[in-house]
């Protein structure tokens, strides 16, 4: 990638939903990454360590109890936070488009695909009716759905799941946005249509020049689609580095944990290996280190204080004692829980 700017940055982003008089959660909790034109960025992590609120974020698509409450989200040098919501609805769809990881959902189903794509070029291209029906069906073939001519007066339910990832991702590029987010977007699919879905989307991400936010918990599609990644615990980034670099040298004890519970032939136990508990309550994490009561490594002062994110080797930078000044580097060491 020739051009070094930076066209999405975030930085210390927090938010957190105010449940009640007692209860806060801090579901992104001091979160900060950049992506340049046309890179992959992958965010990973279990269910509940803040990825797709980090993504809802950046669209300021959060309802109440929740609230961004301090940092800054820009992109290409435009600040968003203090956009107001109408200010957001042009950016939105236009500028920034998002793929839902269950696209019967996302989509109308009182609406036909044809209705649900002209109306975003309507709206953001200012295209007329017949304009944008031409458009929509352009953009359908585009994406590899056969007869578009016909699927355009369909509606969601009679389209297959992979069609209608495939009429997401036509609505999401149909104003060829500066970035992508997609958000588990092969979640609901089968195996072989995962895979043709993550291709188009490669394929229209070289076509358009996108940059895509892929947030994921599959290590295996990061290590083959994303150019940078950064893992997710707890609603903070514990470990942030290129992809080839993190399946290489995974540093963070979570990290480690999901490329150990991944099935591969070369183990023979009959069990996978699992982190042992869950992510807790993002209103109740523990006082020091959001992993700790999970780690295999834990030491005292990881129950005391949260570590910070620093750089323990070029460009690699973890969240964990280990690697600060006097911790022991566990490169080398495999996990109790994998032995």
């Amino acid at each position: 990638m020739g051009d070094e700017r930076n066209l999405l940055m975030i930085e210390q982003l927090k938010t957190y939903f105010y449940l009640d008089e007692n209860r806060v959660a801090k579901a992104v909790d001091g979160v900060s990454l950049s992506i340049k034109p046309g890179e992959t960025f992958a965010l990973v992590g279990e269910s509940g360590s803040g990825k797709s609120m980090t993504a809802l974020s950046i669209l300021q698509l959060i309802n109440k109890p929740g609230k961004i409450i301090d940092g800054s989200v820009s992109l290409d040098g435009m600040e968003l936070i203090s956009k107001t919501d109408k200010e957001m609805s042009k950016i939105r769809g236009n500028d920034i488009s998002m793929i839902f990881q269950e696209p019967m959902t996302a989509l109308n189903p009182v609406f036909t695909i044809g209705d649900q794509i002209t109306e975003i070029l309507r709206k953001h291209k200012g295209l007329k009716k017949k304009e944008a029906h031409n458009r929509a069906v352009e953009l359908l073939d585009i994406v590899g759905i056969p007869r578009a001519n016909e699927i355009i007066h369909e509606y969601p339910h009679q389209l297959s799941g992979g069609m209608r990832q495939r009429v997401m991702i036509a609505m999401a590029i149909s104003c060829e946005p500066k970035l992508l987010i997609a958000d588990e977007p092969t979640t609901a699919l089968d195996v072989t249509i995962q895979s043709q879905i993550l291709d188009l989307l490669k394929e229209m991400q070289e076509k358009f020049n996108m940059a895509v936010l892929l947030i994921t918990h599959d290590l295996g599609v990061v290590a083959e689609y994303a150019d940078r990644v950064a893992v997710m615990y707890g609603g903070q980034i514990v470990e942030q580095t290129s992809a080839k670099q993190l399946i290489k040298e995974m540093k963070h004890p979570y990290s480690k944990g999901l490329i150990q519970s991944l099935p591969s032939f070369k183990k023979t136990q009959s069990r996978l290996d699992a982190i042992p508990g869950t992510i807790p309550p993002a209103y109740d994490f523990p006082h020091g280190c959001r992993f700790s009561a999970r780690c295999p490594f834990v030491m005292d002062i990881c129950t005391q204080s949260n570590p910070e994110l620093i750089e323990a080797a070029s460009d690699h930078h973890v969240r964990c004692f280990l690697y600060e000044e006097g911790g022991a580097d566990i490169h080398e060491t495999a996990s109790p829980a994998a032995k």
